[in-house]
């Protein structure tokens, strides 16, 4: 056993950065449950909704820092501190690829959401509310199999995502004459595309956690 393990078993449990970590994956499932209601959703309303995605992303940026200041004044971890680096760096893309996404649909004064759109709106919502089911399991390594189970779905979303996606670019090259609007959905739909790969991330590091503690 690595010497920093030894330290973690013996020193008292610490358990800010599973704290910190549940916060931010409740903030991701409050901001996509947002994003899910802006395709049924008029102007006015649409609007209100990107204000509020937007007020997410600050927390989960407040968040992301309130980790890292954490991670550099701590001298012992409870998961080896690269892993908190990139879950962290991989959780506050999530949101960050949401935020983005919202606020492309109101800016560029979009009147509609195409099917596809709403597929990896749906897809998106999915994998982050199994990676928060992950983070929470994270705690106790020691019955994984709920988690590999939680990390097996992520994978899945992740590919239903690829394949949504590439359908949608191909439809919308098809089917759209105007290029300013291809430009347009294709912008959204990298980001919807980007925020499923970054809960896959997320997921990786849990799976080398398992790895670690097996």
């Amino acid at each position: 056993m690595k010497i920093d393990n030894i330290m973690r078993f013996l020193l008292p449990k610490d358990d800010k950065f599973y704290n910190f970590f549940e916060k931010a994956t409740q903030n991701l499932v409050d901001t996509s449950e947002l994003l899910k209601r802006i395709p049924n959703s008029p102007h006015e309303e649409r609007k209100k909704i990107v204000q509020q995605i937007q007020d997410k992303e600050h927390l989960g940026d407040s968040i992301t820092h309130d980790i890292f200041f954490e991670l550099n004044k701590t001298f012992i971890t409870p998961i080896d501190r690269e892993d908190i680096h990139v879950l962290t760096s991989a959780l506050d893309d999530i949101c960050d690829n949401i935020n983005g996404v919202a606020t492309r649909f109101s800016l560029y004064k979009l009147t509609e959401c195409p099917p596809y759109m709403v597929k990896l709106i749906d897809i998106l919502h999915s994998s982050i509310t199994e990676l928060q089911k992950g983070i929470v399991l994270v705690r106790d390594l020691s019955n994984p199999k709920q988690l590999r189970e939680v990390l097996k779905k992520v994978n899945e979303y992740e590919n239903l995502a690829d394949d949504a996606f590439e359908h949608a670019v191909a439809e919308l090259f098809d089917n759209e004459k105007d290029p300013i609007k291809v430009i347009k959905l294709k912008e959204i739909y990298v980001g919807l595309e980007t925020a499923t790969d970054k809960c896959e991330d997320a997921v990786n590091v849990l799976e080398g956690l398992l790895i670690k503690h097996a």
